[in-house]
């Protein structure tokens, strides 16, 4: 198979790139769009990282963790000026990438490529889907389900390594045509639903966002969930139970509960737990979530399904103030991810 030196998840690793873009693009803006396409070394970032640019030197997200942010922006300004991309590399190797600063001891190269209505339309458009470009023509083609679109030919080879990628989650360069493609699996947005529109998640939620997850904040105490304290959230004003029912609950969501009351705390861990989502927890003390374990026993839940909650909620580094665990439960819930991530493409792998 043909893939990357060095893999890592795939997609825009946040929202926020994306976000800009649209924002940018609404007020006139041009758009360039930057993804790492092959690292090697201690490049930070993995493939499928992406940075989006304007023609004002504005961006948002990150291709090297900050060392070579500067130079991608003027090469995207460049980009979006001749409205041509091109393939960028760093290293510490070469002139250019001791200029960036890249001193780490990695390689990266770095694709930018204008991002017009069309690109822009199809990273907004319905998720799972896989996006192949030429690195060298700046074609493009995305594969959803049975349905392709977009200026790029796909051939034999090429579809099978875009549906092998849709497979495991992993982007790769496939070089066996005329120029070589970056395939780039785009997974649906990974969501967080926080039961409880308390202190800790008015700090969690906007974390929560830069970390690449879709937030809604649920609660049907309207002094809790006054949209003065979550501005920029989508906040259900209803009971757990019923909000997430019309959620949904899929493999690429995590549930916090974090009311504190074992009402609304007890109907979303009813539902969460026998759901796909990836991660399950809840706020409370050891003796409070005992208390909580034996409700849930008395209403049926197995051990296992029980096992699943995190609690109390959060790494344990010593959080005492709502800032603090809100940053536990966000390491806990990345962790819990990555792991699942690791596991899944660790299968793939071993059924080639």
């Amino acid at each position: 198979m043909a893939e990357s030196p060095r893999q890592g998840l795939s997609g825009i690793g946040s929202p926020a790139p994306l976000r800009k873009a649209v924002e940018w693009a609404a007020a006139g803006r041009k758009v360039a769009l930057a993804t790492v396409v092959e690292t090697w070394g201690s490049s930070p970032c993995p493939p499928g990282s992406q940075m989006t640019v304007n023609d004002k030197a504005g961006f948002a997200g990150s291709v090297s963790g900050g060392c070579i942010e500067s130079s991608v922006v003027s090469e995207a300004i460049e980009v979006l000026r001749e409205r041509k991309p091109t393939l960028l590399s760093y290293g510490v190797s070469d002139e250019q990438g001791h200029a960036a600063g890249l001193a780490c001891g990695g390689t990266v190269n770095v694709f930018v490529e204008p991002m017009d209505a069309a690109v822009l339309a199809a990273f907004q458009g319905p998720k799972p889907f896989v996006r192949a470009v030429g690195l060298t023509s700046g074609r493009w083609a995305t594969v959803h389900g049975d349905r392709i679109s977009g200026p790029l030919a796909l051939d034999g080879t090429a579809l099978a390594e875009a549906r092998a990628a849709a497979r495991d989650g992993n982007c790769r360069i496939e070089r066996s045509g005329p120029e070589p493609l970056f395939i780039q699996p785009v997974p649906p947005p990974l969501r967080m639903l926080i039961v409880g529109a308390v202190r800790i998640a008015q700090t969690l939620a906007p974390m929560a966002v830069e970390a690449g997850f879709e937030v809604t904040v649920i609660d049907p105490r309207r002094a809790f969930a006054a949209p003065e304290r979550f501005p920029a959230f989508a906040v259900v004003r209803e009971w757990p139970d019923k909000a997430l029912s019309e959620l949904g609950l899929d493999p690429g969501t995590a549930v916090v509960a974090l009311t504190h009351d074992a009402k609304p705390d007890d109907m979303a861990l009813g539902l969460a737990l026998r759901s796909d989502a990836f991660y399950v927890g809840a706020l409370g003390s050891r003796r409070t979530h005992a208390k909580r374990v034996a409700r849930l026993k008395e209403a049926g839940y197995t051990d296992a399904e029980i096992g699943r909650i995190c609690a109390p909620i959060g790494l344990d580094i010593g959080a005492r103030t709502p800032a603090e665990i809100a940053v536990s439960i966000l390491a806990e819930v990345i962790a819990a991810k990555n792991e699942k991530f690791i596991r899944m493409r660790n299968a793939a792998r071993a059924d080639r």
